[in-house]
Parts: structure tokens; C-alpha cells; sequence
């Protein structure tokens, strides 16, 4: 039986998720009560994956306080540090020397909800396949554009092309952050020149070396939800979808309150509620004080602030 790594991307500044990437980097963000790096783990260990490398920058003790060295979910977790942010590619041609099996790649930032994720690693091997993309049919081209479109041979499973960013959408096929590899990959990612649009090593230019080189990449049609953190209302949603997706009305980290009203809302661990509070469409962050008589309404809780969210971009 094939056996696989996991590899997290987890090195990025997040500047559009300030204030909480002055303290927390966007990889340990809550996803009810959970970092969403746990998230991540969880997803790989549940296709039997022990193996993981993560890729640490901005923050990377923080990273490594939350997660450890994964003996608290049954992995075993080392981490590289990643000193300059030059793109997907530059991340991941830093650990040639440290992997050695064909691995499962997925940016830290992004929270997943994936569907047969086994059928993506069966898929791994078939016909001599040395690259598996993970996709999803998106409906709105503008998400194809901020991402990458996959372009299908005429099997329908075959890659043929990738194209970062595209001005033009063919199809509604888009790439998502979630990658199988084999070890090919870093012989793509040694001839992977800087791209004129955003000056970085993109892996989107490897994966079209690799199919050049006469390699088969195919495509997966497995993600469900794929959820960037990019600015303070995307916390608050994905924690919002994940209470509706679970039929949840609330959740509590720990016990729940019984001085307080709360509606559609994330509460972490050890917090203390204030007499005659009221909370609706709120995360609460571990560790917070809540005072007395507050009216709080589509927001992001902290111990050191409120962070108020743009109603119109709460869904």
C-alpha cells in the first residue's frame, strides 16, 4: 500500500486579517473551538496519513505552541521555516531533502470541507498518475479568477493545462488548495522561473512543467467548501456556516452560560459572561471577559478587543 506525507503551508503575514495576525497567525484562527490547522490534521489523518511537515514564518512559535509536535491528535508533526514568502513552489522546494513519499499539500489559510477525500488518494498511482488536484464546480467565474482554472483532456479526468488567476474562465473547474504529489514534483519545482504577474514561484507553473515533462496529473472533484481567511468577517462566517452545517444554535468550547442570551455563536474556552449580556452572530475568543449589560451583534470577540464585522458581509 502507497504510503503519503502531509505538508501545510502555514507561513503567511495574513496583513488583510489584522488585527488578529498581530498575535495569532491566520493557520491557528478558531473553527469552533478548534485552530484550523487541526482541521487540517484531522483531514489527513483520516486518509492515514502519520507524517506531517508544516512550513512556518510570520508567527511560527505561535503555530508551534498551538499544535505541538501532534501527539495530541496521533501524528507526528516537524516544522521548516520558511524565511522569505516568494510563492507556492518556493514553500514547497524547501522540503525536498526532508520528504521522502509522494504527500498531500494544503495551504494553511484556507478552511476545507472535502467529499471522497479517499478516491482523491486512490486516484494517486492509476495509470502511473504523479499529481492529483483537488477541485471544485464554482458557479461564480470571479472565484476561478482570484484562484486557478484546470482545463481536462477529452477523458474528463486528465489534466491538460492550469492557468493562474485567468482573465478568461472556459469551464467552471477551479483549483483548490489542496494538492497530491509525487516526488516529480520537485524536479518541476527546480525549473520554475519567477512569474511576471506577482513575481513569486507559483505552483500552478510547476504542475505545467510536469504535464510538459509527460507526466499524467488528474483531476479531483472533492471539495465542497473552500473557504479563505482573508479579512475578519471570513473568521466569523466560516465559524457561522459550520454552526448551520452541524444544526447547531450555539457552541461552547466549555460549559454553556447561564446568565447570558446568545444566538449563532462560538464561544471558546474559559469565558467569563457579564450579567444581562446579549450576543448574536458572535465568535468569542478563549480567555475573554464579557461585561456586564453588552449588546454585541455580528462580531469578533478578543481578549484585547471587539472587532466589529460589516453586516453586508456576514452571510
Amino acid at each position: 500500500m502507497q504510503k503519503f506525507e502531509g505538508v501545510i503551508l502555514a507561513a503567511g503575514r495574513g496583513t488583510r486579517m489584522l488585527p488578529f495576525t498581530t498575535r495569532w497567525p491566520k493557520p491557528i484562527l478558531p473553527i469552533l473551538g478548534k485552530p484550523l490547522l487541526q482541521h487540517q490534521i484531522e483531514m489527513m489523518k483520516s486518509v492515514g496519513i502519520q507524517k506531517i511537515s508544516i512550513v512556518i514564518g510570520h508567527l511560527g512559535y505561535e503555530i508551534v505552541r498551538a499544535v505541538g509536535n501532534g501527539s495530541m491528535y496521533g501524528v507526528e508533526i516537524t516544522y521548516i521555516e520558511q524565511t522569505e514568502t516568494l510563492g507556492i513552489a518556493h514553500a514547497v522546494g524547501r522540503l525536498e531533502s526532508r520528504i521522502q513519499n509522494p504527500f498531500l499539500l494544503c495551504l494553511g489559510d484556507i478552511f476545507f470541507r472535502t467529499g471522497d477525500l479517499d478516491s482523491m488518494i486512490d486516484s494517486f498511482g492509476e495509470k502511473e498518475t504523479k499529481a492529483v488536484l483537488a477541485s471544485k464546480l464554482e458557479e461564480n467565474p470571479e472565484m476561478i479568477q482570484r484562484n486557478f482554472a484546470i482545463i481536462l483532456g477529452k477523458d474528463g479526468q486528465q489534466v491538460t493545462r492550469v492557468i493562474e488567476k485567468p482573465r478568461y474562465v472556459q469551464n467552471k473547474l477551479k483549483g483548490c488548495g489542496v494538492y497530491l504529489f509525487g516526488l516529480e514534483i520537485f524536479d518541476a519545482i527546480r525549473r520554475t522561473p519567477r512569474t511576471a504577474m506577482r513575481d513569486e514561484y507559483e505552483i500552478t507553473e510547476s504542475i505545467q512543467i510536469l504535464i510538459q515533462d509527460g507526466h499524467r496529473v488528474v483531476n479531483a472533484q472533492i471539495i465542497n467548501e473552500d473557504l479563505n481567511l482573508t479579512v475578519p468577517e471570513d473568521l466569523l462566517n466560516i465559524n457561522l456556516l459550520e454552526l448551520r452545517r452541524q444544526g447547531l444554535r450555539n457552541f461552547f468550547a466549555q460549559g454553556s452560560p447561564r446568565s447570558a442570551k446568545l444566538k449563532d455563536c462560538v464561544v471558546g474556552a474559559r469565558v467569563s459572561f457579564g450579567s444581562g449580556l446579549t450576543l448574536e452572530n458572535c465568535v468569542v475568543f478563549d480567555d475573554v471577559k464579557l461585561p456586564k449589560n453588552a449588546n454585541l451583534r455580528n462580531a469578533i470577540v478578543t481578549p484585547e478587543a471587539i472587532i466589529q464585522c460589516n453586516p453586508e458581509k456576514i452571510t
